[in-house]
């Protein structure tokens, strides 16, 4: 077998290279002229912008190279968006965007800084969220704000808004109803506070300020 010399062998490679990345070139010009992105909707999202959607796509993006769970991470990185799921219409050649975004429950005064933070405890960026009660917090009131909310979400009840702060305790809505707390509140109250939130559907309110205990409130007034 007749050996190449070290000339002839880099020329072979370089011949060898430029098939590659010309095939490639050619697979990505016809994936492009195929199948483009023909245009982005994103589904669920009020404070997520569409068009952090559209940067986030490469230039010259074709359904098949294009690599969802890149883009979900892209998005994900946007603080509002807690989490994403890329979908590809092949007919159509939309892509879609389903955002699951985080909500803001408080809106507080911590030390003169004005913070915004999501039920996970997330700082969200800007004062997204309309009808919150912005609050005045030391930070001993916000780490049991936040340690109660993790709480409440891991057995199951989502925290919708932090509404006052006060000697008596701290004032939220959860699952649309009022819920009181004073200190800490642990796993089973949570589990039982769930539970009596589908079985009393008309209370107008329920106390978790007593150890172990959840206190159902009176029916809700039709007045």
């Amino acid at each position: 077998m007749e050996r190449l010399s070290p000339l002839n062998l880099i020329r072979a490679i370089g011949i060898s290279f430029a098939v590659a990345a010309l095939t490639a070139l050619t697979a990505l010009t016809a994936s492009y002229l195929l199948f483009p992105v023909a245009g982005v909707e994103v589904r669920g999202a009020r404070m997520f912008p569409e068009r952090i959607a559209w940067e986030a796509l490469p230039r010259y993006a074709s359904l098949p190279s294009l690599n969802t769970a890149t883009l979900e991470r892209e998005i994900e990185a946007n603080l509002w968006v807690k989490g994403a799921e890329v979908l590809k219409d092949w007919e159509s050649g939309i892509v879609t965007v389903e955002v699951e975004e985080r909500r803001a429950v408080l809106d507080a005064d911590l030390g003169g800084r004005r913070i915004v933070l999501a039920a996970d405890g997330t700082e969200l960026p800007g004062f997204g969220g309309p009808g919150l009660t912005r609050l005045r917090l030391d930070e001993t009131q916000l780490e049991e704000i936040l340690a109660v909310g993790e709480v409440l979400e891991r057995n199951g009840v989502a925290l919708d808004s932090v509404d006052a702060v006060g000697a008596e305790g701290i004032e939220t809505t959860a699952e649309g109803y009022r819920v009181l707390f004073a200190g800490g509140v642990g796993d089973g109250q949570a589990r039982v506070l769930k539970g009596l939130m589908e079985k009393h559907p008309e209370a107008a309110y329920f106390d978790l300020r007593s150890p172990d205990r959840v206190v159902v409130g009176p029916e809700k007034s039709d007045g």
